[in-house]
């Protein structure tokens, strides 16, 4: 029998991460926020990561670096489960096991990842 893997996501993995530069203290920093949100101050930029500005001005501007993007590639069924995705293998003609399903939920589905009725 073939094994045939669907993934769904459940919902969006979270916010993207950025990197910002201040040229008034030199340093780097990794935050994570919404693409809508524009940081363009040190003391912005340090709210955003919970930490204390320092002796930076918090009206020093700041600059968004290019980086590469940051990818996530669950390696088990766990890791699937906790980034919010749902698993599901093929058993039979239409009939599926949702490998990752939480408590409560029902592991044998249909196609459309509904329980299937006994």
């Amino acid at each position: 029998m073939q094994l045939i893997i669907l993934v769904v996501a459940n919902e969006i993995l979270g916010m993207p991460v950025y990197d910002y530069f201040c040229s008034k203290n030199n340093q780097q920093l990794e935050v994570s926020h919404s693409m809508n949100l524009e940081v363009s101050t040190w003391g912005q930029l340090c709210e955003l990561a919970k930490c204390e500005p320092g002796d930076t001005p918090a009206d020093a501007p700041v600059r968004r670096l290019l980086s590469a993007p940051r990818l996530m590639k669950p390696t088990s069924d766990t890791d699937y489960k906790n980034s919010g995705f749902s698993k599901y293998v093929k058993r039979d003609e239409g009939v599926y096991e949702n490998v990752t399903a939480k408590d409560g939920e029902s592991r044998i589905v249909n196609r459309e990842g509904k329980p299937l009725k006994n």
